[in-house]
């Protein structure tokens, strides 16, 4: 296991090398600039005065210097100055971090709360009234848009029943570190992570339920019922723990995801994360942020592939990843 990691370590360190060459050259390529946008809406401004700010922020730099410039400041930890917010971009980044976290978890939660129970029961229960309903919301689940499913959400329980809060991530009157403020924070989570989740559950819902079908049909659960095993037995020891293979298989992804964020979760719900962070930047041109959110979530792209494997090994001894 610790070879397979350090091994697997060495080959994403030339990986998020051309990564990061992708990246900076795709923001160097968009249009405008964020100083040009934040004062254009200063009429009064002297160019010169404008000019001179972008020479000595590094604008006119040879692209190879420019990216030279930005990956030795990235070993050194330092992720520059966000040209909009005005704040450094680590700082920037850790505000809306912990939300993310927040939102990624409860969302992770109630995603397998829903998904497992349905994928064991339409797959137990082949061709029952059940196992029709869980297929039928699967399929619905699967057609409807994200955004569209989310406005109705946020329509029905935010604005016209009332039941939860329509933005933010917390009451602002609330004391952090008090339980008023935890009770707050779980109230705020609640719709968007209850809306990310019902459209989540469609893979592990329907990969469960197919891998139960096709292990039922085994010659070793075949076995285990002509031994007399108790039939719960059977789905438990058996059936289960070897069709949770496909699910397991994309955990890693899954809770890699925790850190990544939803960009229309959080830009429907006004919730400040990550992915709502992201958004902004992008049409405010603001590169430092854009540039070290991409490459966040490349190295959690990566990050994720080896965590499913190491989970997998965990859950099926034997498949051997050393």
């Amino acid at each position: 296991m610790l070879k397979f990691i350090i091994r697997r370590i060495l080959i994403m360190i030339p990986q998020l090398f051309l990564l990061s060459i992708l990246v900076f050259a795709v923001a160097q390529a968009m249009p405008g600039d964020p100083l040009t946008e934040q004062f254009r809406s200063n009429p009064n401004l002297d160019p010169a005065v404008l000019e001179e700010i972008k020479q000595n922020a590094g604008f006119y730099d040879p692209p190879h210097v420019k990216y030279i410039n930005w990956v030795s400041d990235l070993f050194q930890g330092e992720l520059g100055m966000s040209y909009i917010h005005k704040v450094d971009v680590a700082t920037l980044l850790g505000n809306r971090f912990a939300n993310t976290i927040w939102l990624g978890l409860a969302t992770l939660i109630l995603t397998y709360l829903i998904a497992i129970p349905l994928g064991v029961i339409a797959g137990r229960y082949q061709d029952s009234w059940a196992d029709k309903l869980i297929v039928g919301y699967n399929y619905v689940t699967f057609a409807v848009p994200l955004f569209v499913f989310a406005l109705l959400m946020l329509f029905i329980f935010g604005f016209k029943l009332g039941w939860f809060p329509t933005s933010g991530s917390v009451d602002p009157q609330a004391v952090p570190g008090t339980w008023d403020w935890f009770l707050s924070k779980i109230h705020h989570l609640m719709l968007p992570s209850l809306t990310a989740a019902l459209l989540s559950t469609v893979g592990t819902v329907q990969y469960l339920r197919n891998e139960i079908i096709d292990t039922k049909l085994k010659d070793f659960v075949k076995t285990a019922r002509a031994k007399g095993t108790p039939e719960r037995k059977v789905y438990t020891r058996h059936i289960f723990r070897n069709s949770l293979l496909p699910v397991a298989a994309f955990l890693g992804y899954d809770i890699v995801g925790i850190l990544g964020g939803s960009i229309f979760i959080e830009q429907i719900f006004g919730y400040p994360g990550i992915g709502q962070l992201f958004i902004s930047s992008i049409s405010q041109r603001d590169y430092n942020v854009i540039t070290i959110l991409v490459m966040l979530s490349g190295f959690l792209a990566l990050l994720g592939t080896m965590l499913s494997d190491i989970i997998l090994s965990i859950v099926d001894p034997r498949i051997r990843i050393d």
